[in-house]
């Protein structure tokens, strides 16, 4: 390990995932002396074991779905083998890709990494261990980033043979011929969408009322739909109320009756890696729950040191991470007299929102529910993906672009999508919204024919009335 005992850092940054490694970056770029510390390697949960590795299974079962079509694009064979061991090996070679260019850009911002298990021990220092060796860091800021792990139920405990987290699942080499997941969220419909694609037969479970339930209810309604047409059952409202797991495989009890599967996934959310770090030591407050409290420019109880990513609570995503991070690394360098620029408040109803499966689901700010709770009168403007040009020649026009805007001043409250490729649709309406662009503004703007961005400008259209196609 490099020698950095008693060496003084402007910012140390504890956790090297996608607000960690960020963080340290921009931190570097505008002249500040900088060290990450990870027991792990470096990209965190995100690159390692979530965003990305799971991003390129569902870039295989998309593919596996394609090719089960082939009546449809006018080809055929007749044994069609699908191998999910070499899913898994490609998804571990993109992550690990992905993991060596972070290591790169370490050495080119000049930031010192330091490998091993940190904790705080007093607001401006940092023991770091590994394989018995101590080393001390000293910085005047501290930024924690040491993110979050998979919440459990207490009478299932993951084994990683039968019952699963999602970190021991991408780990997994094989596909089973059943599997229950439960959670309907992202995570848990991303899953259940690449093992169908695979063969499996898959049931979601979610206790809530509605599958997705964060989303918007007409896209839950949508996506249920969309599954069903597939071949993946889903159960709302649906309590897991005990388990037996055997050698053959699990039994749950749901709302009184057994299912049997080969797999369990249990993805019911996180809880916050804030124990053992040395909060206490440092001053630094937790909620109840154990999250890290901050304000709104990540600043926690203790003066110098700042909280990121999913260790606060704030929203779970990697890109969430990744823009406290720029904030915080920003905020640390004006402190120091080193960056007069402006540093970006962030509104957390104008971060995108996605979910991976086929059709995506992506989403932004407000839904038309939450909107009419807040006691705001509003115009909601759908179009569907069946009158996109685009999508039907792709032969995927399942879903639609829905438009929640203010109905006095046009101002957009939320932008919810499902279909086809709707996560890179979606940044159009991220930017209008920073911007405080209307609906009307992006109707104007001329959208190219055939795309699927032409749902944008229809939608946009649709908030008065008028749109074209439909």
């Amino acid at each position: 390990m490099a020698s950095t005992t008693d060496t003084t850092f402007d910012v140390a940054v504890l956790g090297a995932g996608p607000g960690g490694y960020v963080a340290a970056i921009r931190a570097a770029q505008l002249g500040l002396k900088t060290a990450i510390i990870e027991r792990d390697n470096l990209g965190g949960i995100c690159l390692n074991w979530g965003c990305i590795p799971t991003k390129s299974l569902l870039r295989n079962a998309e593919i596996a779905g394609l090719l089960q079509q082939g009546k449809d694009f006018g080809f055929s064979f007749d044994n069609l083998q699908l191998d999910y061991g070499v899913a898994h090996k490609r998804s571990r070679d993109v992550s690990g890709r992905l993991v060596k260019g972070v290591e790169f850009l370490m050495k080119k911002n000049n930031i010192q990494v330091i490998k091993g298990e940190g904790a705080l021990t007093s607001p401006t220092t940092i023991r770091v261990e590994q394989r018995s060796e101590e080393t001390t860091v000293t910085a005047r800021n501290i930024i924690v980033a040491t993110g979050a792990r998979p919440r459990n139920l207490p009478f299932l405990t993951p084994d990683g043979v039968r019952v699963f987290t999602y970190r021991q699942l991408l780990e997994a080499k094989t596909a089973p011929r059943s599997l229950i997941v439960i959670g309907a969220g992202p995570i848990g419909m991303e899953f259940a969408y690449v093992f169908h694609a695979y063969g499996a037969h898959v049931t979601v479970v979610e206790a809530l009322p509605r599958i997705t339930p964060l989303e918007d209810e007409e896209i839950s309604t949508e996506m249920a739909r969309a599954f069903k047409r597939a071949g993946i059952e889903t159960l709302a409202d649906a309590k897991v109320e005990g388990a037996n797991v055997t050698s053959e495989g699990v039994e749950l009890t749901v709302n009184g009756a057994v299912m049997k599967a080969d797999w369990v996934l249990v993805s019911i959310g996180i809880l916050p890696n804030s124990a053992d770090i040395g909060l206490e030591k440092a001053g630094v407050k937790t909620d109840p729950r154990g999250f890290i409290t901050t304000d709104d420019g990540m600043k926690t109880s203790a003066a110098n040191i700042y909280a990121i990513g999913d260790v606060t609570g704030k929203l779970a995503l990697a890109h969430v991470a990744s823009a406290q991070g720029i904030v915080v690394a920003e905020s640390i360098a004006a402190a120091a007299g080193k960056y007069s620029g402006r540093i970006p408040r962030l509104d957390y109803d104008a971060m995108p929102r996605c979910v991976y499966t086929h059709p995506q689901i992506a989403s932004m700010g407000l839904t038309e529910a939450q909107a009419k709770e807040r006691g705001l009168k509003v115009k909601v403007s759908k179009f569907p993906f069946r009158a996109d040009g685009k999508a039907i020649a792709l032969n995927s026009y399942e879903g639609f672009v829905k438009i929640v805007a203010d109905e006095k001043y046009g101002e957009i409250l939320g932008v919810h999508m499902i279909g086809p490729d709707v996560t890179e649709l979606l940044p159009e309406f991220v930017l209008a919204k920073s911007a405080e662009l209307t609906p009307d503004q992006i109707a104007s703007a001329v959208h190219a024919h055939p795309t699927l961005s032409e749902a944008n400008m229809e939608a946009a259209l649709g908030v008065e009335g008028l749109p074209i196609q439909i």
